[in-house]
């Protein structure tokens, strides 16, 4: 990991996106919203009500990803089942009233100051489009013109990298001038294999060791340290 310190984090940051063609690429759960706990709990929830047990250890591996391939992918009580109904049942549990996700501390300060700047920014997230909008409206960022690349729009998803490659691709820009923020291993692994610039690593839902080790350039524990 190259990049440790807030300052020097924003340095690099700042150098990357002052460059012609510069955009930024965000992931979305755990990134700009913290919505591990009512994932993790929906999860739980519908885990319990099947009679599975199921070690936090495997439920970890679903970060960042979709939960359709994830089902289909990880090994578990639900082999042979459809994955689709699988993630639609897991949706269904989720109680934002009794885990309310709230945002990243600096997201919507730093989408702001970019989109100001006249910075792209887009959204590259697993979830499906209806939460990417809803989490837009939580930040008070809706209007600012952020794109988003969602759930629907590739054919695979994290960690291929066809996310990333399509989010630059709608931005009109390079993925090697682009700064990705990300706080899962498959998000990290999707960022590096679509040739982004500088990958950071957000520390809400993994250590820094296990950031880095996937991937990470640099590690922040939140988004205020790339906040222009």
């Amino acid at each position: 990991m190259g990049v440790t310190t807030t300052h020097d984090v924003r340095a690099r940051a700042g150098e990357l996106l002052r460059r012609p063609g510069a955009a930024v690429l965000l992931d979305l759960d755990g990134t700009l919203v913290d919505s591990e706990p009512m994932q993790r709990a929906a999860f739980a929830a519908y885990f319990a009500s099947r009679g599975w047990e199921v070690s936090e250890t495997v439920v970890r591996q679903f970060m960042g990803r979709r939960g359709r391939e994830s089902f289909a992918a990880i090994a578990g009580p639900w082999a042979g089942e459809d994955p689709v109904a699988l993630t639609d049942a897991v949706i269904a549990m989720t109680d934002p009233l009794t885990h309310p996700p709230v945002p990243v501390p600096g997201a919507a300060e730093a989408i702001r100051t970019w989109r100001e700047q006249d910075l792209p920014v887009s959204l590259v997230t697993s979830a499906f489009r209806s939460w990417a909008e809803e989490a837009l409206e939580l930040l008070g960022v809706a209007d600012l013109g952020v794109r988003l690349v969602t759930a629907e729009d590739t054919p695979v998803g994290k960690p291929a990298p066809a996310p990333f490659l399509l989010g630059a691709q709608r931005l009109g820009v390079d993925p090697a001038d682009c700064l990705a923020a990300e706080d899962s291993v498959a998000g990290l692994a999707s960022a590096r294999a679509a040739g982004v610039g500088f990958v950071v690593g957000v520390t809400t839902s993994l250590g820094a060791d296990a950031l880095a080790q996937a991937g990470a350039d640099a590690v922040v524990p939140d988004l205020t340290a790339l906040a222009p």
